[in-house]
């Protein structure tokens, strides 16, 4: 499975951004979608997760009701909707595919088998 993350650039606070993912290979082993951010000189964050299948979704506290994550599976790609963007969200954002069906500890970076190459995200505030 190989993953594809695009979409990232400067914008300002309160600004809006979409994230894109694209999955191709053996994408009938994903089992749900995550998108994880890091701040240079810290430990990469949990930020949403997807279902592949159902499309149940699950964020962190701190973009929950300003993130949206959604997958087309037609196109293979998942996507995250960022709006009301805060200086505090600039990071390098990274998707990722789980094949496992351990839904439950889909914050878990452990989880995922696979990454993409990760988009950088600045806001200015």
């Amino acid at each position: 499975v190989q993953l594809q993350a695009s979409g990232g650039g400067l914008v300002q606070a309160g600004d809006s951004l979409r994230l894109s993912c694209a999955v191709s290979g053996r994408t009938f082993s994903v089992y749900y979608m995550g998108w994880f951010r890091q701040i240079p000189g810290k430990e990469r964050e949990f930020v949403a997760a997807i279902n592949w299948s159902g499309g149940s979704t699950y964020y962190a506290d701190s973009v929950k009701g300003r993130f949206i994550i959604s997958r087309d599976n037609a196109k293979n790609t998942a996507y995250l909707q960022m709006n009301s963007l805060k200086p505090e969200d600039t990071a390098v954002y990274y998707c990722a595919a789980s094949p496992t069906r351990d839904w439950n500890r889909r914050d878990l970076e452990k989880m995922y088998d696979y990454w993409g190459q990760g988009t950088k995200v600045t806001v200015s505030s």
